[in-house]
């Protein structure tokens, strides 16, 4: 692999990951083998004189098939650190009520990336919240954050005690350091930190992408019901970070900042935090290339409903209803007949949040651009523009390729999320022209006719 760069400075070759989704996996740097405990997880002595830590992402009691935890061997405890003290927010806000409601369809141009040249800004001074409902109290709900960033976190990482993170790079590389391992991740790729693991981003270049932050649960694959065992995201494509330490001194100069209760802490330490020789459990980071994601699709006539391109979700106590669902329009045939293709005008209960990593949507080709986002809340009206429309009921239904050199998501969400001061003003991106998209459709009724014209 060629040699990679970060503004720290760091230069780093290789990549292994062991791969499958949510395993009990096990893990140890190669220059300390056999540094994993034998047949118990907390020895007196532990190998190489190693302290045991355990992380719980679940309630100890929680039943096996959700219980998460990991335990971690390393040099020093996370705990060797001064007292946390808060620090300037930024733009993180779980404040809902900044601003008044707005139903309106919402649509934001490509959010502006700092120069480095005029101010250097690493991932979390570089974080802004843009929507988001719930409380983080209760651990119930979630957030959606833009990350806009152009140099590396250097002797600072970051944790969130409220919840996990899934994070959608846009533009530029994320050279991910985290007390399991290390991730790279590029775009069309997405990474989850899950809740309390301690992590630091180096970058390459000047770098922005979404975030969706869920309160109280953990990401899984979704049911796959009568689809059967095989499809969508295939737990065998994602990829867990092998354990790598750095055993590296930084006398009263290494900064942890912490996410609590929606407010940001710092705190010193003396050593990096990435100090952990050997690993095992099934609590841990993972990452996800979408070019993987098995497709699913209509192949007679209609639309299947959106929730077939269902990556990850993360369930409420309610069936059937999520907190938030991670969702793609990948690369795909086209093969319906008697249908209008594009997606269709519609109204949800849900909440549904577009972001595009590349390409061009297909439902509106033009002001819906990379980095950019758009929100249509519970029950607010969508669909294609009027150019779509008119082109789709045009167009004559050959098989044909949708969405070739395009990643388009969208989070999705069943609780009704409100924005934040700086999405609505601050950011300046807001497009106050998206309704006009439709303003151009006109009526085609014929009382005159019930056939319909066009093309088939």
């Amino acid at each position: 692999m060629t040699e990679l760069h970060s503004s720290s400075g760091r230069v780093s070759k290789q990549w292994q990951y062991i791969p499958g989704f949510g395993n009990e996996c096990a893990s140890e740097d190669p220059r300390c083998p056999g540094a994993l405990p034998e047949g118990q997880n907390n020895p007196q002595v532990c190998p190489y004189n190693l302290y045991a830590e355990q992380l719980s992402g679940s309630a100890f009691t929680c039943p096996r098939s959700t219980n998460k935890r990991s335990w971690l061997y390393r040099i020093l405890p996370s705990v060797c650190h001064k007292p946390f003290e808060s620090i300037d927010q930024g733009h993180v806000t779980h404040n809902w009520d900044e601003v008044d409601p707005d139903p309106n369809q919402l649509r934001w141009k490509p959010f502006e990336i700092p120069k480095a040249s005029q101010k250097k800004v690493d991932f979390v001074s570089g974080l802004h919240t843009l929507c988001g409902a719930g409380d983080i109290r209760s651990n119930n709900g979630l957030a959606i954050h833009i990350f806009l960033c152009n140099t590396s976190m250097g002797n600072r990482c970051f944790y969130n005690s409220d919840g996990d993170f899934l994070i959608v790079p846009q533009k530029g590389k994320l050279l991910i350091y985290t007390e399991f391992g290390k991730m790279l991740v590029q775009p069309n790729e997405i990474c989850v930190i899950q809740r309390g693991m301690r992590f630091s981003i180096d970058v390459f270049e000047e770098n922005r992408g979404y975030i969706l932050e869920v309160y109280g649960v953990h990401f899984e694959l979704p049911d796959l019901g009568p689809i059967g065992a095989n499809g969508l995201a295939n737990p065998r494509d994602f990829l867990i970070p092998v354990a790598w330490y750095e055993d590296r001194q930084v006398p009263g100069g290494y900064t942890v900042i912490n996410k609590y209760q929606g407010k940001l802490f710092a705190a010193k330490q003396n050593v990096s935090p990435f100090n952990v020789v050997a690993w095992h459990g099934n609590y841990t980071p993972y990452k996800y290339n979408l070019e993987n994601f098995m497709v699913i699709n209509s192949v007679a006539f209609d639309h299947a409903d959106p929730s077939i391109f269902t990556v990850l979700t993360a369930k409420s106590v309610r069936p059937g209803v999520a907190v938030a669902d991670f969702v793609i329009f990948p690369p795909r045939w086209g093969v319906a007949d008697k249908t209008f293709r594009p997606p269709y005008y519609h109204r949800n209960c849900m909440s549904e949040f577009m972001g595009l990593i590349k390409g061009h949507y297909e439902a509106k080709q033009g002001e819906f651009l990379p980095g950019g986002g758009s929100l249509h809340s519970s029950m607010t009206p969508h669909g294609p523009d009027a150019d779509c429309f008119e082109k789709a009921s045009k167009a004559k239904l050959a098989p044909e390729r949708i969405a070739d050199g395009t990643m388009a998501f969208m989070f999705e969400s069943s609780l009704s999320m409100a924005v934040t001061k700086w999405g609505l003003k601050s950011s300046s991106c807001l497009d106050e022209n998206y309704y006009k998209c439709w303003e151009p459709l006109k009526s085609h009724f014929t009382p005159e006719s019930r056939k319909p014209a066009g093309p088939n």
